[in-house]
């Protein structure tokens, strides 16, 4: 990632905050909770390698690939698994903007200095950034406490793990970390 240090490192940090949490939600009971902060989690450790200055280390070409194998097969398991529900074409939209951003370090010049692109990359990167961009704003809305009724309703209070809005609070942190990985290609 090339950008202002201090900013690329704060983004290092968020990523990989997410998904050191992601990996301990795989401790939920529900198998699908545990799926999907698996997946979670790989893109949170991905954005965080991924978004480690240039100027600190400039990874070879054959690391670029390999980040682009990983996430495209990811992308193909989210397409696979999107005909259960909507959430995973969420899934997919990141992987794939993932392995597109691999694709486009990996097919840049060895001697340029900023982030490389295919061509026809400026409208996939901005239909990429409108759809991040918009998620991460339809995203911190759901955040917003809604009013519970008094007495909880007898319901037990769910585990750490398993609260959906810390899932949430990964998923805004990672969209908006995707946001400013797409704003430096």
């Amino acid at each position: 990632m090339h950008g202002p240090m201090s900013a690329a490192w704060l983004l290092v940090a968020l990523c990989a905050a997410t998904g050191a949490y992601c990996l301990l939600r795989m401790r939920s009971g529900v198998e699908e909770q545990r799926r999907t902060a698996g997946a979670e989690a790989l893109m949170g450790f991905g954005m965080a390698l991924m978004a480690v200055p240039a100027a600190v280390v400039t990874p070879p070409r054959w690391a670029w690939l390999l980040y682009a194998v990983v996430f495209g097969a990811s992308a193909l398991r989210a397409l696979w698994a999107s005909r259960a529900g909507a959430h995973h074409l969420h899934h997919l939209a990141g992987t794939f903007a993932m392995a597109y951003m691999a694709v486009a370090m990996a097919a840049r010049p060895a001697t340029h200095t900023h982030h490389g692109a295919p061509s026809g990359a400026p409208l996939l990167t901005g239909l990429l950034l409108v759809y991040f961009a918009g998620y991460v704003l339809w995203s911190g809305a759901r955040l917003v406490p809604v009013a519970q009724p008094a007495g909880g309703g007898g319901v037990p209070a769910p585990g750490w793990g398993d609260r959906p809005e810390l899932a949430r609070a990964c998923r805004l942190s990672m969209g908006i970390g995707m946001v400013a990985m797409l704003l430096t290609m």
